[in-house]
């Protein structure tokens, strides 16, 4: 018992031994500190949003009839290129040739009442200034020349409508341009009772197309006319494609609780790569700035730490609502400069530090416990290799 207990206090002294003799050196490494630079320099501040959209020509007109009937020619087809005012489908014109016919007859049925009814109403006028006819008589032939006036009248309109009607059978393209799609073949009937049939889609001019792009409500703000645009498509991965704002819509689109506002963006297609229907993916500039001397945000934030110095190091300071520092030997000096405009991660230096000066941006501590602890702990570190085939040796 007495040999145990007597190991047992040669122990304890033997640890405390170690542990006085570890706080004497310092117990840890001694930890460095290094900073982090960047220049002040010129560059490109931008900043954008993104979106999607599609591409669609900038004008394009749908083509239908008026009449009903069945279509008896079709002139054009897909990609077909079109001039204004070229015959591109003909209807059936048998139903529409005798309406005219007809119209044509009860015109002339009406001219003839009229004129007998012109006649009468004149002798009967001749004889009511002698005074050999009542004046009931005379009103009666005047009510009927009036009738088969109006009738003329009517007869008339139906002619004129029935010979619209029958140009209204030959379909001419109200532009120049290129046929997109076509929804009738020949011999199928087409009816106009409640609403024009679409036959044809013609777009104008595919050399200069448009992209209408949805964007989020959080973005609208930023996005102004004239702005620039870059976006590409799927078809062509490589491409980028250049556009600009035309328009910012204000009616707003909800769906699925989502908010978005359609922005037209311009864009040239004179390879004629760009076809309606793709989809593009757009950014917007909302501020572009070329060629501004410009430093890191993180320059702007950063302040040396008085803790972290050697005694020979020292710091001056100067009053201003924006820093930059910089350091010189030992000497840490901060210098007031005004900033201009931001993309979050470059702030514009208007004036304050000249270009090319190296500013401090960051610190970093290295050495020390700490960073062993942290080494440790990284499971990205390389690891001593594994002993065990040399213990089994």
């Amino acid at each position: 018992m007495k040999n145990k207990k007597t190991w047992g206090i040669v122990a304890a002294v033997v640890v405390g031994i170690a542990l006085i003799a570890y706080l004497l050196s310092g117990g840890k490494k001694k930890e460095t500190v290094s900073f982090e630079t960047a220049k002040v320099e010129k560059t490109n501040i931008q900043s954008s949003i993104t979106a999607t959209g599609t591409i669609e020509p900038v004008t394009s007109v749908t083509v239908g009839t008026q009449v009903s009937g069945i279509v008896s020619h079709l002139y054009v087809d897909y990609n077909s290129v079109v001039k204004k005012g070229q015959v591109i489908a003909e209807l059936d014109k048998t139903n529409l040739t005798s309406e005219l016919n007809t119209a044509k007859a009860n015109l002339s049925s009406a001219q003839s009442t009229m004129s007998y009814e012109q006649a009468n109403y004149n002798r009967y006028k001749t004889l009511y200034d002698k005074g050999l006819v009542s004046a009931d008589e005379y009103e009666s032939a005047r009510l009927s020349y009036l009738k088969a006036k109006d009738q003329v009248a009517t007869a008339s309109q139906s002619l004129q409508r029935a010979q619209t009607n029958l140009g209204y059978a030959t379909i001419t393209s109200p532009i120049d341009g290129v046929v997109l799609s076509k929804s009738v073949e020949e011999g199928q009937t087409v009816a106009s009772s409640f609403s024009t049939p679409e036959l044809f889609v013609i777009a104008q001019d595919l050399t200069n197309m448009r992209v209408i792009a949805d964007i989020d409500e959080a973005d609208i703000g930023g996005v102004k006319e004239g702005q620039r645009v870059s976006f590409t498509v799927d078809a062509f991965p490589d491409d980028l494609f250049e556009g600009r704002v035309t328009q910012v819509r204000q009616q707003a689109t909800t769906e699925s609780n989502v908010v978005t506002y359609e922005v037209v963006i311009s864009a040239r297609n004179n390879d004629l790569k760009l076809k309606p229907g793709l989809t593009a993916n757009v950014t917007i500039f909302t501020m572009e700035k070329n060629d501004v001397v410009a430093v890191p945000n993180k320059a702007l934030r950063f302040t040396p730490n008085e803790m972290l110095l050697d005694k020979n190091q020292k710091i001056e300071d100067c009053p201003g609502d924006n820093k930059v520092w910089t350091k010189d030997g030992d000497t840490f000096k901060a210098h007031a400069v005004e900033i201009g405009t931001t993309n979050g991660m470059l702030t514009e230096v208007v004036k304050g530090i000249d270009e090319g000066t190296e500013v401090l941006v960051d610190f970093r501590l290295s050495g020390g416990e700490e960073e062993e602890n942290n080494q440790a702990g990284n499971p990205f570190m390389p690891r001593p290799r594994n002993n065990k085939n040399q213990q089994k040796k």
